[in-house]
């Protein structure tokens, strides 16, 4: 067990989904339906995630357009429904990230199992442990367009980056992520000066990173999700998740999947190369400025940022690759699901894209490990997977400045 004064300090970055989120509906908040009036009308409450939400089919349709956004074009960014006010409980530590519903307690999707770990090496919360949770609807934006909230974060987490190294004698932080939260976390270093990186970044470490987008959100495009939950509509949740900017994000990279067929139709294949094609033929139009404008240019940023990284996956986990739709309403039966390699979520290229996107950088420091079986969520909490995750920690920690 190492001595907590002995540690680097420590950042986690939750994945998407990964933290709680609170709203409050103001005045002017309209319903989809009058009859739809949730009962939260005054005061803050926790919208993510508390089950009480899902009940029955009209609280599932006031929670999905709570936590819906919109893309306002007069803006050229997104924004809350209006009426809708939103906040990120518990930045800087880890209490908003171990648990996603308090009330219920079930680490089984979240960080609460990793940070116990970190504990039993010396991490203490607030001291040497930090959580840097955030609203994981929002994106960031290439080519120059605004991204308010998304930017916003990442000047916040910039600052608590410094807080933490200045906190525990100036010594440089480990960045440790899940999925979602690799990809923001490249681009906070790629968006800060060579200095800043070299004098408070120690180390950067991504678990699941999904750093050339997910197969498997085009079938969640086109059909919804049940979060897990036996009673929940996933047609009625399809709305949230297809407003939601930061899924346009994960879509698949056409630098790491090229023109490979992802979704077959009778009379159309779709592939990472012609996804405006895709999100019109599902019916959702309004998508398809926001993914060229903003988010084609996103993914060309992806350089190498000069400190050292370990991207940490499981692999050998049956992973959808593609989705065969043979029936002649087009979307509307359930597709026949080919399989390969990855981490049940995450496609093992999408994993590995790094190696090949930073070929052409030697002096970038890469090192990858792969843990057979982990799956996307498990690896925060397979005892197998964790135990590899504090042993690269310790490992840093060891590393001479």
């Amino acid at each position: 067990m190492a001595a907590g004064h002995e540690l680097h300090p420590l950042v986690l970055v939750p994945g998407l989904s990964g933290n709680q989120l609170e709203a409050r509906l103001m005045e002017d908040y309209l319903p989809p339906l009058p009859a739809l009036q949730a009962p939260q009308a005054a005061g803050w409450f926790r919208i993510w995630m508390d089950r009480s939400l899902f009940l029955d089919s009209a609280a599932q349709r006031c929670f999905a357009h709570q936590l819906s956004l919109f893309y306002d074009p007069d803006a050229d960014d997104f924004r809350n429904v209006p009426g809708v006010d939103t906040r990120v409980p518990f930045f800087g530590s880890t209490e908003g990230l171990r648990f996603l519903d308090p009330d219920r307690k079930d680490s089984s999707i979240c960080m609460d199992t990793l940070v116990k770990s970190l504990e039993e090496i010396g991490y203490q919360d607030s001291l040497n442990l930090f959580g840097a949770p955030y609203d994981f609807r929002y994106s960031l934006a290439g080519g120059g367009h605004p991204s308010k909230v998304a930017t916003r974060y990442l000047q916040d987490l910039r600052e608590l980056v410094e807080q933490a190294s200045k906190m525990n004698g100036d010594k440089p932080v480990i960045i440790l992520t899940h999925s979602y939260g690799g990809l923001l976390t490249l681009h906070l270093l790629n968006r800060n000066p060579s200095w800043w990186r070299r004098k408070f970044i120690k180390h950067f470490i991504a678990l699941s990173a999904p750093w050339g987008g997910i197969v498997a959100e085009m079938f969640t495009f086109i059909s919804g999700d049940t979060l897990g939950m036996p009673l929940v509509d996933p047609l009625t949740i399809r709305e949230q998740f297809r407003r939601t900017e930061s899924n346009l994000w994960l879509l698949p990279f056409p630098k790491t999947f090229g023109n490979r067929p992802l979704v077959v139709t009778r009379d159309r294949n779709y592939s990472a190369t012609n996804m405006a094609e895709f999100l019109q033929a599902i019916g959702f139009q309004e998508g398809v400025k926001p993914y060229v404008s903003r988010i084609l240019p996103l993914l060309e940023e992806m350089a190498a940022p000069g400190v050292p990284v370990t991207c940490i996956i499981g692999v050998g986990v049956d992973t959808p690759e593609t989705f065969l739709y043979n029936g002649e309403g087009k979307f509307d039966e359930p597709p026949e699901v080919v399989s390969g390699d990855g981490d049940g979520l995450v496609n093992l290229a999408s994993l590995l894209a790094l190696e090949s996107e930073w070929s052409d950088a030697p002096e970038q420091e890469l090192k990858v490990i792969k843990i057979p079986n982990a799956t996307h969520a498990g690896i925060l909490t397979q005892e197998f997977a964790v135990t590899e995750i504090i042993r690269r920690v310790l490992d840093v920690n060891s590393v001479p400045a």
